[in-house]
């Protein structure tokens, strides 16, 4: 018998509780998501352990940060749309406001020794973050040889061939498609005949929705666009849209598909400053993609620079930008949760749904292990020399991280305080 969540909190009451979630959730998708079982289901009891772990389920389907889809999942099932707005939008508030002022900072003390000093200095602990997230979905997704060999191929694809990060995923699901069709799975989900009055209601509802949606999505690029000029405003939303609907596996995959774009097509930034951004938002509450509104910090900042952001200045140009590229980062989760949550129930039991998904899911594995290499090369040898120091915070990072006894947090502020002090001594 299922059980069955108690009687919802009041509004004013759970806007309260999302806020301090929004605050205190550091660490990673991982940690946050334990956090808000602690706090919504253990704690609480606003929502039954089955219900959490259906919201839990759908959000690892969907592309993009899952730990802030759930919270938009359990707010939208605690108080409907404003719940959902509430729960997903005070989850990202605390750590973009703080990430807007370390954007700031890093752009206006670009040439200071000890800020570089610093961002450098949290790179072997970030490398160490990424290797740990490597082997926990490796240990759960990569137990035969074709996931492993789907693994490894994204990796060789991306790291020495520099194809697509969408022809990548698009190849994983048609592979997993043909090969990865999971035992008990149906071929068609009963829905389609036994409930077609459901699926039009169903469409209905996605139609009105993506109609919004798309409102909300035109709105502020229209408005840049005829105040500020075309570039790079328009260009800043169309990436880092694409970037929502296409990455699957979290921030860490999202980050290898924004830095082919911003950094080798666009060249808004470099690919050190992309790792900087990775890092920065490590030690900040909310999401890992708000490495995102760095970038786009940066981009608007750049182009100011070169007198090409309608006339703005940096900071002027680089705040449009860095709100254009979050509005543009988590508009489509909260559409995908609103959207997509009735839809994608009644398809999980679908066998070749999930055996695309399966197969996309490898795929991600491998392109979060190039995101990897790059950052741990960047780290261990920069300039192509091998740092000994580097090493050293390496594997004090790997035993006290992996042993999981010193928090995220309390390991990147050491390793950038010493950062700090190294390029002020030297």
């Amino acid at each position: 018998m299922q059980d069955k969540s108690p009687p919802g909190p009041g509004f004013d009451a759970a806007l309260a509780v999302w806020l301090r979630i929004g605050i205190t959730s550091i660490g990673g998708p991982a940690a946050q998501i334990g956090l808000l079982h602690e706090t919504l289901v253990t704690r609480r009891r606003w929502i039954s352990e089955h219900d959490f772990a259906t919201a839990l389920n759908f959000c690892m389907l969907l592309p993009g940060p899952e730990a802030q889809q759930l919270a938009t999942y359990l707010g939208w099932r605690l108080h409907g749309v404003r719940g959902a707005v509430a729960a997903g939008g005070l989850f990202i508030l605390p750590g973009a406001v703080a990430m807007g002022v370390l954007s700031w900072l890093s752009a206006s003390q670009a040439d200071a020794p000890w800020l570089r000093g610093a961002l450098t200095g949290t790179l072997p602990v970030v490398a160490v973050l990424i290797g740990l997230a490597v082997l926990r979905m490796a240990r759960r997704n990569l137990r035969a040889g074709l996931p492993m060999g789907l693994a490894v191929a994204a990796l060789l694809a991306l790291s020495l061939l520099h194809l697509p990060f969408v022809a990548i995923l698009a190849a994983a699901a048609v592979v997993g498609l043909v090969l990865m069709r999971l035992p008990g799975t149906t071929e068609d989900d009963r829905g389609d005949d036994d409930d077609p009055p459901g699926w039009m209601a169903l469409l209905r509802r996605a139609v009105w929705l993506s109609l919004v949606f798309a409102a909300l999505w035109v709105a502020p690029v229209v408005l840049a666009v005829a105040c500020l000029g075309r570039q790079p405003y328009l260009d800043v939303a169309l990436v880092f849209t694409q970037a929502t609907f296409v990455t699957f596996g979290g921030a860490y995959a999202v980050v290898p598909f924004v830095a082919s774009l911003a950094v080798d097509q666009h060249h808004w930034i470099s690919h050190a400053d992309m790792i900087h951004g990775l890092a920065l938002a490590e030690t900040l509450p909310g999401p890992l993609i708000l490495t995102n509104q760095y970038v786009g910090y940066l981009a608007g900042w750049n182009a100011a620079l070169g007198g090409h952001a309608g006339g703005l200045p940096p900071a002027g140009a680089a705040l449009v930008t860095a709100a254009m590229a979050t509005w543009m980062t988590f508009l489509p989760c909260f559409y995908f949760v609103l959207c997509g949550a009735p839809a994608v129930d009644r398809l999980r039991h679908n066998g070749h749904i999930q055996a695309a998904l399966k197969g996309i899911t490898c795929a991600v594995v491998g392109v979060i292990a190039s995101l990897g290499l790059d950052v741990a090369l960047a780290a261990f040898w920069p300039a192509g020399h091998a740092d000994p120091v580097a090493w050293g915070i390496g594997a004090l990072a790997t035993v006290a991280l992996g042993s999981g006894r010193v928090p995220t947090l309390v390991a990147l502020v050491a390793a950038a305080a010493l950062g700090a002090l190294r390029a002020r001594i030297h």
